[in-house]
Order: structure tokens, then sequence, then C-alpha cells
């Protein structure tokens, strides 16, 4: 796509686009926006579009609460659900102060610097995820039930599988918004579906990982659907995951060919044990509701700090893979993360690992789902708990230091109210319904 500021413009007018949607997240990763007409586009460019900050949650006090929106040329896309006459366009936008300085509580602004440090190393980060959703019907009023759109489990076929035409219908979508679908299938649950998407740039995958789920969201209501990325919205079935596949490579070479354990695996050693010995601080970000947690521990949901080559119980797995698909799989994290921030401390983690020279602990070769004491007395699992991933991630130096003391502040206060009202709620089924199963 086009990636100047006077090419989109050119764009814009030659393809009938009326409506400018300027697209940014929250703290907490929930997608905003907002809408301009055509004709505004290039004071957006030059000058931004302000917005209350204090009505976004984690962002800005009310007596300070101006910000602006820079559209971000390269990141253009249309909307294929909104056709033409007036057609509709979105961008990802920097979010910057009234000063012009970037806004330290934007997520992409801090993954961009994350992976600028990689760059001047001589390393890319390329991630790809793995993203698992439910499909609920709804009901005559138009609200979503719990009664899922089909019966059907892993990798079935129609009939079982009711969702196959929705699945096309999204690949064939992410495609013309210039996203590449690789895979689709459904998943262990009735009514799960998961559709992988092409690995790219840590800030280029964050991005399309929200365009994804504004997609199913967006595919599923036109077909009278719910779609919801709720890490646990049925409780005696599988739940959504967000396996985060990534690769490294280090003046043009994947390192992860250097397979882990082996004698010249010392890059690919570090980088996987700095992202394992941070994972427990670091899960506030990767596992960030309360719901998050009823998912471990089963149906493939990693419980442990652990690696292994295939064995899916692990919180890190090496898949079999050749060429540019070998890679390691981070398993833990769901969702409902803010790509921008869990990326970002990802990565940090790994850096630091190779920084510092992290040996990387032996695989565990076993099924850590239904392994005895014998085998998991030694290993480190995973928070139990919001209360208790929101203490790890206020202890940690680590997290300080890339998110920034302030963010951090703001993202643990709201987490802790949420983490008291869970406790506080005689059901919890319900308050997990009430807070999250309609906006997840």
């Amino acid at each position: 796509m086009n990636t100047t500021a006077s090419e989109v413009l050119e764009f814009i007018r030659e393809n009938d686009v009326k409506f400018v949607r300027l697209s940014f997240c929250d703290l907490f990763g929930v997608h905003k926006n907002i809408a301009i007409m055509s004709d505004e586009l290039e004071y957006a460019f030059k000058n931004g579009i302000s917005f209350d900050a204090n009505s976004i949650k984690g962002f800005r006090d009310v007596n300070n609460s101006d910000l602006f929106l820079f559209p971000n040329p390269a990141t253009i896309s249309l909307l294929p659900w909104r056709p033409g006459p007036g057609r509709v366009a979105r961008f990802f936008c920097d979010i910057r102060t009234p000063d012009g300085s970037a806004f330290l509580h934007d997520g992409r602004h801090l993954l961009r610097q994350v992976s600028e440090k990689y760059e001047k190393m001589g390393y890319i980060c390329k991630i790809g995820a793995e993203c698992e959703f439910y499909l609920f019907k709804i009901d005559e009023d138009g609200e979503p039930t719990t009664k899922t759109l089909d019966r059907g489990g892993y990798m079935d076929i129609a009939p079982l599988d009711k969702g196959e035409n929705m699945r096309r219908e999204i690949c064939l979508t992410l495609e013309e918004m210039g996203i590449t679908p690789e895979s689709s299938h459904h998943e262990r649950g009735p009514g799960q579906n998961e559709v992988d998407f092409k690995f790219s740039d840590a800030l280029v995958s964050a991005d399309n990982l929200i365009t994804f789920k504004s997609v199913v969201k967006a595919i599923a209501a036109r077909n009278g659907l719910f779609a919801s990325f709720m890490p646990k919205p049925l409780p005696d079935c599988a739940g959504n995951g967000l396996h985060i596949n990534i690769s490294l490579s280090h003046n043009g070479r994947n390192i992860f060919k250097d397979a882990p354990g082996g004698k010249d695996s010392k890059v690919t050693d570090s980088f996987i044990a700095g992202i394992m010995s941070k994972t427990p601080e670091i899960t506030l970000f990767l596992n960030p509701l309360a719901n998050s947690y009823e998912r471990f521990g089963a149906h493939e949901a990693p419980k442990y700090v652990s690696w292994s080559h295939q064995n899916r119980s692990q919180l890190v797995r090496i898949p079999a893979a050749t060429g540019e698909k070998v890679r390691m799989e981070l398993r833990s994290p769901d969702p409902t993360i803010n790509p921008y921030l869990a990326f970002a401390l990802i990565m940090s983690a790994g850096l630091e690992g190779v920084e510092k020279g992290f040996a990387l602990p032996p695989a565990v070769d076993a099924d850590l789902y239904h392994a005895d004491e014998s085998v998991t007395s030694g290993l480190t699992a995973l928070p139990t708990s919001l209360d208790e991933a929101i203490r790890l991630a206020r202890d940690s130096e680590f997290v300080k230091c890339i998110i920034g003391e302030e963010p951090l502040n703001r993202f643990l206060s709201v987490k802790e109210v949420e983490a008291a009202d869970y406790r506080a709620a005689a059901n919890k089924a319900d308050f997990c319904r009430e807070s999250y199963f309609f906006s997840c």
C-alpha cells in the first residue's frame, strides 16, 4: 500500500473514500477510533486530530486531557465490509501530546522503540499469532447467547463444522486488507475456530492482530452471529488461546535453525531462556483478565514454566518446521492482550536473555497435564489468579523498566479494582459474563 501522505491522499481521491477512521488502542488493548471526513485527512497528517484522553481508560486525567492522533500513512486499509459509494479507510495512529512529543502510554510507540533496539543490534524479530475465537448465536433481540454455532470439534468438517463459510469470508476479507491468512480450521470447542495469518515484523503483527479481531467481529455480526475472544467463555470447554510464534534473525539468518539445546544454539537458548524467566512477572500483560486464569492447565493451555520440542503441554514449544518457519511458540497468552505491550515485553525479555547469556533449562519431555509431582515439583508455576499476576508485575523491576512507571501504575490501579470486584463477586461466572463476555 502507499506509504507517503501525498500518495495516500491521491489514493483516497481516486478510490471514492469519504470516511476515514483513525484507530488506536487504549492501555488495555481495546480498539478505539474516531471517524473524520476524507477532506480532513491532509490536516490530520500535519496537525493531528484531538480527542479526550480522560475518557480513554488508562490514559490521562480530566485536568490534562488533550491528546492528538496522527495517522500513519503506511497503515492505510480499506474496510471491505463498508463498500462504495462513500468507502471507508482506516489508519493506525501515533498518539502525541500537545507539544508534539510521543505519548508514553501509547503501546505502538513502546513497541516501535523495542523493535528499533533490536535493529541496532542487528536483530529482526518476526511474530505470528494463532488466534482462537468462539461463534455464538444471537437471540430474537439481537443479543448474544451462550449457544454455540455448532457442536463440532478439532478440524471437523461440515456439517459438524458450521463455521467454514465464516472462516472463508474472514480469510478473503483479510486478504483484501493486505493481511495474508495461512490456514483456518475448527478448533476443539463447540463453535470454536482458529485463523492463522502470516508472521511479520512485530509492529505490523500487532496491528494485524487488532485488525483481525475487528474483522472477525464485523463478519460475525454481518452473518447474525456473535464472536467472542473471551479466554474461557464456556467453563467445561477449551479456552481461547493466542499462541505467539516468534522467530529471530541476526544479519538475515534465522537463529532458530540452531535447534535449542544443540552445540551451536547459544543465542537461541538464551533468547528462549530470557522469555521463560520473565513470563511469570509479565503474565498480567499476557493474560489480563480474571477469567484468563480459568484457562490454564487444561485443553493445551500451560500451567508451568517449561519448554520442549513439539509438546503442547509446555509454556514454550519448538514446533516441527523447516526454513523460515523454524521458530518458538509461546502458548500462555490469550486474545485479550494489548499486543503492543505484550510483544514489547516478550521481545525485551528475550533480548535480555541474549545480552546476559541466560542458560536454557533442560527440556521437560512429559505430559504436564497428567505428570506426577516428581516431574512438576521442580518447575515454576504460572500465576493462578489475577491477584497473583498483579503482585508479580508490581514487584518486577523489569516490567517497570519496559512499560514505564506511570503507565504501569495506571494499568495496575485498574486491574487491582477488577481483581477486588472479582473476589467480592458471589457468582464468579456471572461476574465474568457481565464483565467480559460482551466486550471481548
